[in-house]
């Protein structure tokens, strides 16, 4: 069964915005830390931000900070990522992920999805 499933991504121009999606059919969003990551061609997978349980609580990676926002509604057991001023740099696959606690490293999350495509040009 599926468990975290993302949606959202596509191609925008520099200073547009996109908002993700990130469903989690399979599990109790509600009871677990929802973050979202990304990976470029050729680079790391990279921590971008994640929320708290009940949403009270974030925290960003710096070059995303005021510029994009992570929100939850546990209701629709969905966490979402509205991306504004978006960057060339800001291209690469963004995945979501469900976890116990708090982090910023990848290992400290149990389920992932597939990724989304984001793609911005200059």
């Amino acid at each position: 069964q599926v468990q975290v499933v993302e949606s959202g991504g596509g191609s925008v121009q520099a200073g547009g915005s996109l908002r993700l999606s990130c469903a989690g059919p399979g599990i109790s969003f509600g009871n677990y830390f929802v973050g979202w990551f990304r990976q470029a061609p050729g680079k790391e997978r990279e921590f971008v931000a994640w929320i708290s349980f009940g949403g009270v609580y974030t925290n960003y990676a710096a070059a995303v900070k005021g510029r994009f926002t992570i929100s939850r509604d546990n209701a629709k057991n969905t966490v979402y990522l509205q991306m504004n001023s978006l960057r060339p740099e800001d291209t690469a696959v963004y995945y979501c992920a469900a976890g116990p606690r708090a982090s910023t490293s990848l290992n400290q999350y149990d389920y992932w999805g597939q990724g989304t495509q984001v793609t911005v040009s200059s």
